[in-house]
């Protein structure tokens, strides 16, 4: 777990983040008249260079990708891949897959001197996950994601007061068919003592291309007692706006939409509904360097912004040879040459 010593004496190193508590965030997006904004959990995605990107485009919370903690706990070499840390990185939520309060608990434990909180999964659908009750398989076990919560709370508590005061535990969840059930599951936890709850408004067999139910997220959120961000079909301001509006929740939270711009929350005006612009890209390879993320993904990523015509209305940042030229690359090297000789990467 690359940062492990940044609490062994090199304070200068510990990153200011985590004196934040997220719940803070919540009030002091409100206090700008808008809704917290938040960088979901995707496998593979969500490391540490893209999490300090999207960071310095107004997001104010980050996820990790989902940590199994089971072979977190038990792997040197999970923890090293699994978690990384900077003297800059963002107020940081590392989400677990798990179902045993004796796992949360180590895992809290290991994680807690570097995060800002812990994110149950009660939302990933993938069958794998479910067949091992994880992910959204715990929609329907709301007792068992009550023990959860305790017991990583508990840790934190158990834990010196006055490094760990400032973390919170939370929920990302699924809607249910029924959404009694689901009222039913956020007043199991509330009484747990979740902090903030996120909902994704979409069933376990609800496909991502079939319009989220901001009217279901709606519904859930009147039930809520604690601060919620809904989750889903966030691709532009536009879409936040909706959200705000229709919902009536204090956070809104971005996957797709960041993987293809990681400005989207940027408020400043500048290419407002004209999708990712250069300046992202060359931010986005100026922390590549810096936290180094595998080749693939990194080529993955770029493929996102550069070649997008969600927002872009059609023009995007490459043409189709271009990208086509940029996924030929096979390494490093090779692929920032192709940049500097399309676009010329600023040195940043």
């Amino acid at each position: 777990m690359n940062g492990t010593h940044f609490l062994d004496g090199e304070h200068d190193l510990r990153p200011s983040s985590l004196d934040i508590n997220p719940l803070q965030l919540f009030d002091i997006a409100k206090s700008e008249g808008r809704l917290l904004y938040a960088a979901a959990p995707m496998v593979r995605y969500s490391k540490l260079a893209f999490r300090e990107t999207v960071a310095q485009y107004g997001v104010d919370l980050t996820w990790t990708p989902m940590i199994l903690a089971k072979e977190f706990n038990r792997s040197l070499a999970a923890r090293d891949s699994d978690f990384t840390l900077s003297p800059t990185s963002p107020p940081t939520i590392a989400q677990l897959g798990v179902n045993s309060p004796l796992e949360i608990s180590r895992t809290t434990t290991l994680l807690s001197p570097f995060i800002n909180g812990i994110d149950i999964n009660c939302g990933c659908p993938q069958s794998w996950a479910c067949a091992e009750s994880l992910g959204a398989a715990l929609m329907h076990k709301r007792s068992l994601v009550a023990s959860l919560i305790t017991s990583a709370k508990s840790t934190f508590n158990s834990l010196s007061p006055s490094s760990h005061s400032n973390k919170t535990v939370s929920v990302k969840i699924r809607i249910h068919k029924d959404l009694r059930e689901t009222v039913d599951f956020v007043r199991t936890v509330q009484e747990a003592g979740v902090d903030f709850i996120t909902i994704h408004g979409r069933t376990r067999s609800t496909r991502s291309s079939e319009p989220v139910d901001l009217e279901a997220i709606k519904l859930v959120a009147e039930h809520c007692s604690v601060p919620t961000i809904s989750n889903g079909d966030v691709f532009s301001l536009e879409d936040v706006r909706g959200h705000a509006e229709r919902t009536g929740v204090d956070g809104v939270m971005a996957a797709r939409g960041l993987l293809e711009n990681p400005g989207l929350f940027r408020e400043d005006g500048e290419g407002r509904g004209k999708g990712c612009e250069w300046g992202v890209v060359e931010r986005f390879m100026s922390e590549v360097v810096r936290r180094p993320v595998p080749f693939k993904l990194v080529v993955h990523h770029l493929s996102e912004m550069v070649g997008s015509d969600r927002g872009q209305k059609g023009k995007t940042l490459f043409s189709k040879e271009e990208r086509k030229g940029m996924m030929e690359c096979g390494s490093m090297v090779e692929l920032i040459d192709f940049l500097d000789e399309v676009r010329e990467v600023t040195r940043l």
